[in-house]
């Protein structure tokens, strides 16, 4: 084990076996060790005083093998440059030269150095074997002699690591010649430093690798154990558990991590802590004391694994029933440790996380500032912690692409509420992860074991532990005041739910705005659905050469099917052209005659120049269209036809090979050994193409992959377990089928149709149509025995198809299937909803991990951690149905829209939305999302100061409405003011007409009694000629408005004497 976290030779940790490469059986990078070799050179040439300290020559010596775990510089610079670590060895770095001191067995492991170092380094290499029964006196001597032979003083300077002390022999005598040489000796840990910080793609690599495994042992091994021991109050220690964690480490298939066991090692002992007694320092141990979880009891676990020698690290905090001041806490440090991760950005200054951390927390929470750690964590890579590289407030070393760093926050000793357990009241928080400096930001590699509150905090109270709430003094009332009290109680608890729903809105729109500016400020828009790429075909060559042209006496149109060209005779030749430049061709009669027109494809016609061979043959003359007038109308639709089918053709296969040519190439299926699990009578969908007579086929589980097929032997298809994304079990109840259904993440080829989803499927009922016109009795025997055998061969499937998923998950919980994570997906039919996300209306249903509708094609299947926010729109009083637009996370990918989904609907969407952590809005209209989108791509930045998705929110708009309303009081029409006289001889609103019919009442109350109806008519229409067409009838003015308003009829009007108006005459 030592030796292994060394990379002692000996043993072959973290080393590369060559089987015929050497005597020794290991192999050195050569390319790796030059590349790496000139950065060193480059590096000590560039900041020689300010890094180096002026040295002429660098000394390194490495200690022998230990038994504990320690970290130097020299141990990390073997393991960087020759990617062993050489214990007990000398290496000196002068200019032009390396000379090294090592016994004759690792002499053998460096050979090859010496033969290729002129030739491949510019740097010749100078190894110095020493004997067993040698103290290397004598070749130490000479290594002294040569650096001061390649100084320019008498006393050379010697870059030395002072902080490592002499360990050994060789080490203790090496320390011994040179301090008797009289050579100036500087410290360049600083160099060192420098040297390291930036990594290249392999060693992030290795650290991402470290890292996933760090994740995937707390995630998948530590949680569940820990799980498991709360939920059955098993007593376990920190040491037991430090001992548990650390063999998964050492083994990462307990964790299902598909790493070999030689290349893994621990960065430290994995450490937990529990009950009151923390320590956040990175030398912290595990201690005997058994684990504390109790109510308010804080775990904390933290991992690091390492990849190849180098380091990784995660640590966690889980909070048992916590209080309200654990989870401000928590939360708090959780957006401080995520606020120094967002500024890892090349050329800020190392300082700025720690900066970004303190500030977040005197903003939001300054009484937890004395309890924050002093720094956010250190440089991470070979070493666990790097010298030099630590994030706190005093380092401005600036950041580069390329570094990697241990992001490690915490609040220590914090003070419990009200707690008497000594081993509750005091508690500490820590959280870290390893983040890799990106061009583009900060990449989180431990991101896949969730920080989350909601996944960290585990609540155990039972029900009967709950405080009881005080009973309500009893009132006698009678029947009506007892059904007043129940409404209001109802009316009550629906507006508590949707209080309740609408907070937890306001968190997740918060925290989606901020993950969206996280992943926009790192670039991440998407990448689109890949289906925009224009098809690029080959070249369209027809003969290779002249000879090649069938030659023939008749000068006739002719169609060439082999070499998928026409000939057409031009100037007394016959000329080819490839059937992919024809674009159409028509026939057409007249006068006794054919008339044959073809359109060819050319550049800047509408066709893309990417499929003609004008960017070859730039400066060509293109034909675009050519006709030819024949007497023989027969052979000319001859030729039509032969022509048009020709094209089809080659258009067709030319499609499907484009279609191919974009397919990820799938693994091969391994077939099982014994039977495979079978499901029979199977229907395809998307159905195979051709002609002939469908046929069921058979569905069959192998060792890596399903395989469907059918009586013919070109029907088949292979669908690969690691291409899955989501597998669907759906029994048939209200359906007429019972099916499985496989959404993939590569395209695959069913036929020759390019498809996501396959869909395997059995009818559960026969489609029988009764010939006879009459309608038959529910009580008829006949009908009741086929309703019978109808349920019975519903439940006959239903039930094949449970058995058979049933052994399909038995079969994917093996271990070498485990890692896939596959599982069948059953929709919820209580939560389902119709809606039309097509063409016709279909029933969508939700799973644990989907939204989907796999009955009609084409087939729905949305998964939900994919999805950014829901938009409910056409919401309002009086709707009958309203839509959703469902925005993807990736921006570049169309939204979804599922339209005409009944009101009734909304709040069991709603609910389950909020369930599912999804922030949705409401909206009264259907908004354009294409350049909203692209509003937000082109100008990111923009879209986050402005508050990000908050331009939805639909409550903060109704809010800014009702204070312009508030603002606009004044202009309120009131019937007590007075209309001007303008408005009286032009305005045709209410209160004019209003007013005019009180002057009519008047005028008709003082000669009512002295003129009769036509008397009254006459004059009425004299006083509308008077007026003109701009004021008409009182009746009128309403028929008109009954006719806008669309009612069946006008109201009963009347007059001053209560009877109805007449009509006037039309003359």
């Amino acid at each position: 084990m030592a030796e292994s976290r060394n990379g002692d030779p000996k043993n072959g940790s973290s080393s590369k076996v060559n089987g015929g490469g050497g005597k020794s059986g290991y192999e050195i990078n050569l390319e790796n060790f030059g590349k790496r070799l000139n950065l060193l050179y480059t590096c000590w040439k560039e900041q020689k005083e300010e890094l180096w300290g002026d040295a002429d020559a660098l000394v390194l010596s490495t200690p022998p093998p230990s038994e504990d775990l320690r970290y130097l510089k020299s141990s990390a610079l073997h393991t960087w440059l020759l990617g062993y670590e050489f214990p007990e060895t000398l290496i000196v770095f002068m200019p032009g030269t390396v000379q090294i001191l090592c016994s004759q067995k690792k002499a053998l492991v460096l050979e090859d150095l010496r033969k290729a170092s002129k030739k491949a380094f510019s740097v010749e290499v100078v190894i110095h074997a020493k004997a067993r029964n040698e103290d290397g006196s004598e070749q130490m001597q000479k290594m002294l002699d040569a650096i001061r032979s390649k100084s320019e003083s008498n006393l050379p300077t010697v870059g030395v690591l002072a902080r490592e002390p002499a360990d050994g022999a060789l080490m203790e005598r090496w320390a011994e010649a040179l301090g008797d040489s009289g050579f100036n000796q500087v410290d360049v840990t600083a160099g060192f430093t420098e040297l390291f910080a930036v990594k290249d793609e392999s060693e992030i690599t290795n650290i991402k690798k470290a890292a996933f495994l760090s994740a995937s042992v707390l995630k998948k091994y530590v949680i569940p154990k820990l799980e498991v021991v709360i939920d059955e109050e098993k007593t376990i220690t920190h040491a037991e558990l430090m001992d548990d964690t650390e063999t998964a480490i050492l083994d990462p298939s307990k964790a299902k991590v598909k790493l070999r066991a030689d290349n893994v090692d621990i960065c430290y002992p994995p450490v937990f802590q529990s009950g009151g007694v923390f320590d956040l320092r990175p030398s912290a141990m595990s201690d005997d004391e058994p684990l504390y979880y109790d109510a308010t009891g804080v775990i904390i676990c933290a991992i690091g694994a390492r990849y190849n020698t180098y380091c990784s690290n995660i640590a966690r905090s889980y909070l048992i029933d916590a209080d309200k001041l654990q989870e401000k806490a928590y939360k708090v440090l959780l957006k401080a440790h995520e606020a120094a991760i967002h500024v890892l950005r090349p050329a800020n200054p190392m300082s700025a996380p720690y900066r970004a951390a303190v500030d977040f927390v005197q903003r939001e929470a300054p009484e937890f500032l004395p309890h924050l750690t002093k720094s956010v964590g250190t440089g991470i890579g070979i070493e666990f912690r790097e010298s030099g590289l630590n994030l706190n407030g005093k380092n401005d070393r600036l950041l580069k692409a390329g570094m990697s760093f241990n992001v490690n926050l915490g609040f220590h000793n914090l003070q419990a509420e009200k707690s008497a357990d000594p081993k509750t009241r005091v508690f500490s928080l820590l959280l870290a992860d390893t983040i890799i400096v990106r061009d583009k930001g900060p990449e989180n590699a431990t991101s896949s074991c969730s920080k989350a509150f909601s996944d960290v905090a585990y609540s155990f109270k039972d029900d009967e532990e709950e405080p009881e709430e005080k009973p309500k003094p009893r009132v006698e009332t009678n029947g009506a005041e007892t059904s007043y009290i129940k409404t209001a109680l109802r009316s009550d608890n629906q507006e508590t739910k949707e209080e309740l729903r609408r907070q937890h809105q306001a968190e997740l729109a918060r925290a989606k705005n901020e993950e969206t500016a996280r992943r926009l400020a790192a670039g991440g828009l998407g990448h689109g659905d890949g289906r925009s790429s224009v098809r690029t075909s080959g070249e369209m060559i027809a003969y290779r050469s002249v000879d090649d042209i069938p030659s023939s006496k008749d000068l006739m149109i002719q169609v060439d099917q082999k070499n998928e060209a026409i000939l057409l005779p031009i100037y007394g030749l016959l000329v080819p052209f490839h059937i992919s430049t024809v674009r159409t061709v028509t026939s057409q009669q007249d006068g006794g005659h054919s008339y044959i027109r073809l359109i060819f494809n050319v550049p800047g016609a509408g066709f893309s120049v990417n499929d003609l061979p004008s960017q070859k043959f730039p400066r060509s003359i293109y034909v675009k269209e050519i006709s030819f007038r024949s007497n023989d109308v027969r052979h000319s639709n001859q030729v039509v036809q032969l022509i048009k089918t020709l094209r089809r053709q080659v258009a067709q296969r030319e499609s499907e090979k484009a279609e191919r040519a974009t397919l990820v190439t799938q693994e091969k299926l391994q077939l099982s050994k014994g039977k495979p699990i079978r499901l029979s009578d199977l229907w395809i969908r998307p159905a195979f193409g051709g002609r002939g007579r469908k046929m069921t086929g058979t569905l069959e589980a192998h060792a890596n992959g399903f395989r469907y097929s059918t009586m013919k032997a070109d029907e088949r298809v292979d669908v690969m377990y690691r291409n899955i994304k989501h597998a669907f079990f759906q029994p048939a109840e209200k359906e007429m089928i019972t099916l499985v259904h496989f959404h993939l993440r590569d395209f695959i080829m069913v036929g020759n149709k390019k498809t996501k989803d396959v869909q395997f499927y059995m009818e559960v009922m026969e489609v029988v149509q009764t010939l006879g016109g009459g309608r038959r009795s529910m009580y008829d025997p006949d009908e009741i025995e086929e309703e019978q055998q109808e349920r019975e061969r519903k439940n006959k499937i239903n039930s094949e198809f449970q058995a058979f998923v049933k052994r399909i998950g038995e079969l994917w919980e093996q271990p070498h299937l485990k890692d896939l994570d596959l599982e069948f997906d059953i929709p919820f039919r209580q939560l389902g909803f119709h809606g039309v996300p097509s063409k016709s209306s279909a029933f969508i249903v939700p799973t644990v991990n989907c939204l989907v509708e796999l009955i009609e094609t084409p087939f729905l299947v949305i998964t939900l951690s994919e999805i950014e926010i829901v938009n409910l729109e056409r919401v309002g009083l009086g709707q009958k149905a309203f839509d959703m637009a469902i925005v993807f996370k990736d921006f570049k990918k169309d939204i979804m829209r599922i339209d005409a989904i009944p009101s009734t609907s909304l709040d069991g969407i709603k609910e389950w939305l909020n369930h599912m952590n999804i922030k949705y809005y409401e909206s009264r209209m259907n908004l354009n999302w294409r350049p909203i989108l692209k509003t937000i791509m082109d100008d990111p930045e923009k879209f986050i100061e402005d508050g990000g998705w908050e331009f939805l929110n639909m409550e903060a708009s109704d809010s800014d409405s009702e204070k312009s309303e508030e603002s606009d009081e004044g202009y309120e029409p009131s019937d007590l003011e007075e209309p001007s006289e303008s408005e009286d001889d032009d305005s045709d609103d209410v209160s004019v007409v209003e007013s005019e019919e009180d002057e009519e009442e008047e005028e008709d109350s003082e000669e009512e009694e002295g003129l009769t109806w036509d008397e009254l008519e006459a004059k009425a229409r004299r006083e509308d000629k008077e007026k003109g067409d701009e004021s008409d009838s009182e009746d009128e003015r309403r028929r008109r408005k009954v006719k806008a308003t669309g009612k069946a009829r006008a109201p009963d009007i009347r007059d001053s004497r209560g009877m109805p108006p007449k009509r006037p005459k039309v003359r």
